[in-house]
């Protein structure tokens, strides 16, 4: 008999604005729904609009009232990002919520951006990176809460500084887990720097545990054309309620750390199921690939130096 999924609490976010990446299907499109049925106005910046455009139908079957909306968003490309967030700025609504949800998951082939990074870690991390330099303003102004999405991949492999692109020789798995560990590193540091600079945000971390959405499934425009081995088992599995989790509950973790009272900066929430796959949302400890304070400072300069963009100078601890 399959398992009834956990749930948990939704503060009420009427006059809330909320941004969700990667809110046109799975886990994004989730919590998307469940933010603007707690009053949120919620904003999806999506790459595709029919998608995105389905997306809102659904969410309005769940929800008639809800205040959502949609702008273009191709976290792969730096002018797109720039695009959206100039947007964004001249609307000049205070974000008081942003969840860092969108990525790409293992291209069997090495792929690059426009800009000529590899795909996972520009989508993934630079992506997300950029949006939060270039909304920092409109985040300050909401005392915000960013969630920042990792993964599972986060606490195996490490980041190859010596060869971030993956240009000698491409792992799309290795390649994956690099990206997640960037993009834990970066909401970490952003907490930190926010503490120690009065930015007044929040950040914190989370991941969904295992469960069977776009990711892994076929997907041409990354070069999969059908779904993998993995997914199809994910799937027969999670629905008969064995290991993995749905997305109704794999949404959990992040609404946890995006909305609730007691989460907080700097931690990582995931499923607290069996090795973490699935379950209700709780804190976890931090992988240790996410434990250097070093680590997350090179990462965040090399960051800045890749996109020429700039966060505010703080003055930061140096590492103990």
């Amino acid at each position: 008999m399959a398992r009834t999924a956990p749930d948990i609490p939704v503060p009420a976010l009427t006059g809330k604005l909320a941004v969700v990446t990667g809110a046109s299907d799975g886990v994004g499109l989730g919590l998307a729904t469940r933010l603007a049925a707690a009053g949120a106005e919620v904003v999806m910046p999506v790459r595709n609009p029919a998608k995105g455009q389905a997306a809102i139908t659904q969410i309005r079957r769940h929800c008639p009232d809800a205040e959502v909306s949609l702008r273009d968003l191709d976290l792969s490309s730096p002018a797109s990002v720039a695009g959206v967030a100039d947007q964004l700025m001249d609307e000049g609504r205070p974000i008081h919520i942003l969840v860092n949800n969108a990525g790409v998951m293992t291209p069997p082939r090495r792929q690059v951006t426009a800009d000529g990074f590899e795909l996972q870690f520009g989508t993934n991390h630079l992506g997300h990176f950029a949006l939060v330099a270039r909304l920092l303003p409109l985040l300050r102004a909401g005392g915000a809460r960013v969630t920042s999405q990792i993964s599972i991949a986060a606490d195996q492999h490490s980041i190859n500084w010596d060869d971030l692109q993956w240009e000698r020789k491409y792992n799309g798995n290795r390649a994956y887990s690099q990206s997640k560990i960037a993009v834990g590193l970066f909401g970490l540091e952003l907490d930190r720097r926010s503490r120690d600079g009065g930015w007044g945000i929040t950040s914190n971390l989370s991941h969904p545990g295992v469960t069977p959405t776009n990711l892994l499934a076929a997907r041409p425009e990354v070069g999969r054309e059908r779904d993998t081995a993995l997914v199809r088992l994910i799937r027969a599995l999670s629905a008969r309620g064995i290991l993995f989790g749905k997305v109704e509950s794999a949404l959990l973790p992040a609404l946890y750390a995006a909305t609730s009272p007691d989460a907080e900066g700097g931690h990582l929430y995931g499923p607290n199921g069996f090795r973490h796959l699935s379950g209700p949302p709780a804190g976890q400890k931090l992988y240790s690939r996410l434990r250097s304070a070093e680590d997350a400072r090179r990462i965040w300069e090399i960051s800045e130096e890749l996109l020429g963009c700039r966060f505010p100078a703080v003055r930061t601890q140096a590492p103990g």
